[in-house]
């Protein structure tokens, strides 16, 4: 008899419900109603918050203990915010703030286009960008009421005011970036303050894998390392989609549009991309491979990118970037999503003695994987003579093989580290290479940060060396890197016993209008 009068119970307070708060459409409220069954049955009672509904819609629950204090019992009955009014909706709209604006309108297509009301975003944008500075002292309400009084707001189309305020934005944050870059380090030619920009602007990574389908996956990056002269950046976890399947893969620069939220970042702030490279991963094949341990392969597609596979599964494991600081910052946020950023034109130095070739250069060399740096090398007044041309490039000497004085030793065991969310590892005689060569003037005229490797060669025609030798060659579109190194048995340690620059001649031609 107990069952059967909380069945009939049961059935009346359903239809209490169905009543008291109607739902669209009638197998809504039959689910709706099967649902306060359950929970009434169950002895559980669900708490305040937000529930969105199977439509798409979205509700509030109501406060449980103050529809007790009040007598009623509807504490399932939800407040469905897409059938408020619009005029309550925008009163509540104007007391959050952009941030909080922006994220409102990403719920549906209603919420949009009030989030974006004039009205509101003119207050927003005249408090943050008053219109005039005054030397008499203002409060603050009465400076943003004769803002908004100088600003109109009927005569403007839907979401003007919005706009305005994230351009502007967006322009602050590019003019801060751009004032914290101004000072020069005079012994690398590289701005002073880049690990300070990208700290304060909070700037990060994202590759986007795109499928021969169209289909897109955006990554954040999971790691990063700041380096000397350059900044190296991981990604790595389970979830990679099926590399037979995927065609191209972009790297791009992820910008906040406030500047304060780096100190608390959130994976749906506000932000904009800026297109950095496209790569095309046809070219993982065996030309493009570099190293290899028991666990992964790893390839490099130049500029700097490092992709790891799997040996068994032939599927993505890792991808690092590695991004020189030279126009760093500028290529990371100064660009579109599709259009990569242009550094404005090279105005030619005007090279008064070019039939003398060139002179005092200087060249930053780095070797290190992993945090460990086998090799931070700086080298001063290198020269060449207009005589040295070979094959399109003008071949410029760092290390002498003939010079046993210039010999440098490589710094503890060369290897590339890597890591996944599961396992890690390195890969013997692979590291990355960080150059800057300055001109004459002290200007930057070719950087990189790249993945190299190790491979036996045949000893060059010169003194004979008691050891295994080994060649590290880097090429790119602006010239080539060659480096030979001698395995020494006793000391078990890499000499680099010669270091040549091959530069293009059709580089040089227009860094110094030169007709080489």
């Amino acid at each position: 008899m107990a069952t059967g009068r909380g069945r009939i119970l049961q059935q009346h307070w359903q239809r209490l419900q169905a009543l008291r708060c109607p739902l669209r459409g009638g197998a809504g409220r039959a689910s709706a109603g099967q649902a306060v069954g359950r929970a009434g049955a169950s002895g559980f009672r669900r708490g305040p918050g937000v529930k969105c509904a199977a439509d798409g819609t979205v509700a509030l629950r109501q406060n449980p203990r103050g529809e007790q204090r009040c007598g009623k019992s509807s504490s399932n009955c939800p407040v469905f915010l897409d059938r408020m009014p619009s005029e309550i909706l925008l009163k509540i709209f104007s007391y959050l703030d952009a941030v909080s604006l922006l994220c409102t309108g990403c719920v549906n297509r209603r919420l949009y286009h009030l989030a974006s009301d004039n009205s509101i975003w003119i207050r927003i944008y005249s408090t943050a960008f008053p219109s005039k500075k005054s030397n008499w002292k203002v409060n603050p309400v009465e400076e943003t009421a004769v803002s908004m009084s100088v600003l109109s707001v009927e005569d403007k189309e839907a979401g003007y005011w919005k706009k305005e305020y994230i351009t502007k934005q967006i322009a602050s944050v590019k003019a801060t970036l751009a004032q914290a870059l101004k000072p020069v380090n005079p012994y690398t030619g590289l701005p002073m303050k880049t690990t300070e920009a990208l700290r304060k602007s909070g700037l990060g990574w994202a590759i986007i894998l795109k499928e021969k389908s169209g289909k897109e996956y955006v990554m954040e990056h999971v790691d990063l390392s700041i380096n000397d002269t350059s900044v190296t950046v991981l990604w790595y976890g389970k979830d990679w989609p099926c590399l037979a399947s995927l065609s191209t893969l972009d790297l791009c620069g992820v910008t906040p549009l406030f500047m304060d939220w780096y100190k608390t970042p959130t994976k749906n702030r506000p932000r904009w991309h800026s297109l950095i490279t496209k790569y095309n991963l046809s070219h993982l094949m065996e030309s493009t491979m570099i190293g290899c341990d028991r666990l992964v392969r790893i390839f490099c597609l130049s500029p700097g990118l490092l992709v790891g596979l799997w040996k068994k599964e032939e599927e993505l494991a890792f991808v690092m970037a590695n991004l020189h600081f030279h126009h760093l910052v500028e290529r990371s946020s100064l660009g579109s999503a599709t259009i990569p950023y242009e550094p404005p034109p090279h105005s030619p130095f005007l090279y008064d003695s070019p039939e003398y070739g060139l002179h005092g250069y200087q060249l930053h060399v780095d070797l290190h994987g992993g945090g460990v740096f086998f090799l931070c090398g700086k080298f001063h007044d290198l020269f060449t003579k207009k005589g040295n041309i070979e094959n399109g490039y003008v071949k410029l000497i760092v290390i002498n093989l003939k010079n046993n004085r210039e010999h440098l030793p490589l710094i503890g065991k060369v290897g590339l580290s890597w890591r996944t969310n599961v396992i890690d590892g390195c890969i013997k005689s692979c590291s990355i290479m960080d150059v800057t060569l300055l001109d004459e003037f002290g200007k930057p005229f070719w950087c990189f940060s790249s993945p190299v490797g190790m491979r036996s060669a045949a000893p060059s025609d010169g003194p004979n060396f008691l050891g295994q030798t080994y060649c590290v060659d880097y090429v790119d579109a602006e010239g080539r890197v060659h480096m030979e190194l001698v395995w020494m048995e006793e000391t078990e340690e890499y000499f680099i016993v010669s270091m040549v620059l091959y530069l293009s001649i059709g580089k040089i031609n227009h860094w110094f209008g030169t007709e080489y």
